[in-house]
């Protein structure tokens, strides 16, 4: 089974997934939606799970510097329900400064600004991702 990585935007759904012995990462897609239409991402999402064998999913949860929990925290909050809802294991991540992360990756790998921003999303869902497995690392090797 694998891990599924998701860093949530307003339009978009920055997707990452680990290998079956949850080591490694890498970036898979990103999901463009209508703005705030969370169904249509659910939905995809819920395939990728069913196709890729998804044993959980790690979405970001973006908080503000001090912890606190913002309008974007409360968005990823609302979508770990949906996708509870559809029985699926869902852990939130702390995300901060991902997305900015991720932009200086593409910069150091002086990627080309219009495809890199393609990627971005993909990327920070992985940082995500890797955060949640370095954390984690004792009890996947158990």
């Amino acid at each position: 089974m694998r891990l599924l990585g998701l860093d949530l935007g307003t339009k978009t759904l920055g997707i990452s997934m680990s290998d079956k012995t949850k080591t490694i990462v890498n970036p898979y897609k990103v999901l463009r939606f209508k703005s705030e239409d969370y169904d249509t991402a659910l939905n995809e999402v819920l395939k990728i799970v069913k196709e890729l064998e998804v044993d959980t999913v790690i979405l970001g949860l973006p908080k503000n510097m001090d912890g606190s929990i913002g309008f974007a925290g409360k968005r990823s909050l609302n979508f770990a329900e949906m996708l509870r809802q559809k029985n699926i294991q869902v852990i939130l991540e702390d995300e901060r400064l991902t997305t900015v992360n991720a932009e200086g990756i593409v910069h150091q790998n002086n990627d080309n600004i219009k495809r890199a921003k393609k990627k971005i999303d993909s990327i920070a869902a992985s940082l995500i991702l890797e955060s949640y497995i370095r954390k984690c690392q004792n009890d996947f090797t158990k």
